[in-house]
């Protein structure tokens, strides 16, 4: 399904969005992050993928490749973080705690009595669960029914406390609230509710760090044209395109949200006209994405700045998947997980819808920016649907890098 948003507009990035989210900021949590010994000291690459650009007709494929940001797999490494060392600033002031002191656990003693929780679909709350232990603070991890036992075991390796629930996604969520409420912690989500909205912009505010390392990589080169983002809840995709609405303005790319059918909470919300509820089983291959309930806070963003909302089927993210592994004489073998290939199993969608691409002016000359989320992070599951291990595909593009440096 495809839905051209009518509210999207093409103007400078708005002063009152600014005051919640800016490249200001964005910036200073990426120092801040930098900091962190558990993320990886230099950018993730952007890989130009040629080969899969002349199959699809266009000029360039640009890949942002979030698998290799940390130990931890995913982009999530880059919110939960910021939004704990923010939280802890900001609950105590008094103590002067310096960003850098926090991440390197110096101030453990003093935290060791404050306590965070979250509701997770996986990554976010392995990013919350390392975040807690390195600074040396509490940490409850709210899981719902659908969550393989791989990716709790992940979460639990980094100290955190699991809670599991019969229920959905949205159903943790509500559980974790009244786990807080009931016992004086504090909820450290990456979606808003009402009177909920300071910790999510401080998760989306340090996504802007991909944006900022794709226009450093980009330099003098011309800009993409057009962005296809994972949906979710909407925090990636607001705090992605709200960078580089700061940064061009008018004169942006073209964003296109992708998301599962059975999880379409920001196709219904643009239908809507507000933040809304997914339509469907919300169960979907694409766990990170098993979203039912936009966000408030990241709708403020999309919807004035995001052309076009689409759903896939489950089945073809993992045909990205296979296309992404298998890699080309050109192409570098990658391993991207089920939610990391989204953005590209859409734009694979619309070239090979009738007349789509054309309605999203995607041409010959279109320069098409992915983000690959997370790896294989559920290894099981990855193998699983792919029929080969990530340690194979791994292998595989080893194999091309050392073919590609001999020639």
């Amino acid at each position: 399904m495809f839905f051209a948003n009518p509210k999207a507009t093409r103007q400078p990035y708005p002063e009152a969005l600014r005051t919640i989210m800016s490249v200001e900021k964005a910036n200073e949590s990426r120092q801040w992050l930098a900091q962190w010994s558990r993320l990886n000291a230099s950018a993730t690459p952007l890989y130009e993928l040629p080969d899969l650009a002349a199959e699809l007709g266009v000029a360039q494929i640009l890949l942002k490749d979030e698998s290799q940001r940390s130990v931890l797999g995913s982009f999530k490494a880059l919110g939960a973080p910021i939004a704990l060392v923010r939280l802890i600033l900001r609950t105590f002031p008094e103590q002067r705690f310096l960003p850098r002191d926090l991440l390197e656990g110096k101030h453990a003693d003093a935290l060791a009595g404050f306590t965070v929780i979250s509701a997770t679909d996986g990554n976010h709350g392995r990013a919350l669960a390392a975040a807690a232990q390195s600074i040396g603070c509490q940490c409850h991890i709210v899981l719902h029914a659908n969550v393989s036992i791989e990716r709790e075991e992940a979460i639990a390796a980094y100290g955190a406390t699991i809670v599991r629930i019969t229920g959905n996604y949205d159903e943790s969520v509500e559980a974790a609230a009244a786990l807080a409420a009931a016992h004086d912690w504090i909820v450290v989500s990456d979606t808003s509710y009402e009177g909920y909205e300071v910790i999510p912009r401080d998760v989306m505010q340090g996504y802007g760090t991909i944006s900022a390392e794709v226009l450093e990589a980009l330099q003098a080169d011309a800009p993409v044209t057009h962005v296809f983002l994972q949906g979710g809840v909407g925090g990636l995709a607001a705090g992605i395109a709200s960078y580089l609405w700061e940064q061009y303005g008018e004169r942006r790319p073209v964003f296109v949200v992708v998301e599962p059918k059975q999880a379409d909470c920001l196709y219904q919300s643009a239908v809507e006209g507000r933040a809304a509820k997914a339509t469907g089983s919300v169960d979907s291959v694409m766990a990170g994405l098993a979203c039912g309930e936009t966000s408030p806070l990241a709708w403020r963003f999309l919807e004035p700045c995001v052309d076009f909302f689409m759903t896939i089927e489950d089945d073809e993210a993992v045909t990205a998947m296979r296309r992404l592994a298998a890699g080309s004489a050109r192409d570098i073998p990658l391993v991207a997980g089920e939610s990391g290939v989204a953005g590209l199993a859409g734009l694979m969608h619309v070239i090979a819808a009738q007349g789509v691409a054309a309605d999203l002016g995607i041409d010959t000359d279109s320069r098409v920016l992915v983000v690959n989320t997370e790896g294989a992070t559920a290894p099981g599951v990855y193998a699983e649907l792919l029929g080969e291990s990530a340690v194979v595909v791994q292998q595989r593009q080893e194999a091309w890098t050392t073919a590609v440096g001999e020639n």
